[in-house]
């Protein structure tokens, strides 16, 4: 196994709940359980079996199986998902005005936002079936003024599936324009952008968000009261 094999079996296997665990790179992976089931030759209901803890928890050898499939597929598929996890996993973090946390299972968007007391701005339609696989906690005016292009590609961590939670915001137009132009140099679109701070954008980030199809919220929470909350999920 290569390494990000290694770093995401491992991960499995260690996991206090396993089945949760493979669900969640499952889904990281945009792979179907019946694609999963296909190609490692079994039924779609076993590898459901094993996600619900209906199954008694995979060996090694099933995992690595599993693993190297999840893998085999995306690069079939240009290798996207491998890219940005191998740049974020293996690579590691330098230190940014930004910290990313990862979710040990995806969490609705609806439960995230009720957790965290947001107000959703844009795409409320997307929240029963948008899925937050982590969070980035970031400074708005550190980010904009000191992050290059190279470290903003590390706002989206693991996974662009995550909230981007700017604090400090005023008026929520500059983390969105700093995302519109990031996308000329990456095609990463976060799950959620959170705007902490304020309780109304100004109309030119609403409009951004609306036609990048972000789904925008706000929350007034301290970021130390919203990082406290998330963890209980953690």
């Amino acid at each position: 196994m290569d390494k990000l094999a290694l770093i995401i079996a491992g991960e499995i296997v260690l996991s206090k709940d396993p089945g949760s665990s493979m669900r969640k790179w499952r889904e990281l992976f945009g792979v179907s359980q019946a694609e999963l089931a296909q190609e490692l030759g079994v039924s779609p209901s076993t590898i459901s079996d094993y996600e619900s803890g209906r199954r008694k928890s995979p060996g090694i050898g099933v995992v690595r199986r599993l693993v190297n499939v999840l893998i085999e597929i995306d690069k079939r598929r240009g290798g996207k998902i491998v890219k940005q996890l191998e740049r974020q996993i293996i690579r590691g973090y330098d230190r940014a005005p930004f910290e990313n946390h990862d979710f040990y299972t995806a969490m609705n968007a609806e439960e995230f936002v009720e957790k965290i007391d947001a107000k959703v701005i844009t795409h409320e339609e997307h929240l029963p079936t948008t899925k937050i696989f982590g969070y980035t906690l970031i400074d708005s005016i550190r980010t904009i003024t000191d992050v290059s292009v190279h470290e903003y590609m590390k706002i989206f961590g693991s996974t662009p599936q995550r909230a981007l939670i700017f604090t400090g915001v005023t008026t929520g137009r500059s983390p969105m324009i700093a995302l519109k132009i990031g996308r000329f140099c990456i095609d990463l679109v976060p799950a959620m952008v959170v705007l902490q701070g304020i309780t109304t954008p100004d109309v030119v980030a609403q409009r951004i968000a609306e036609n990048e199809g972000i789904l925008l919220a706000t929350t007034q929470l301290e970021p130390r009261e919203i990082v406290r909350r998330l963890r209980e999920f953690e």
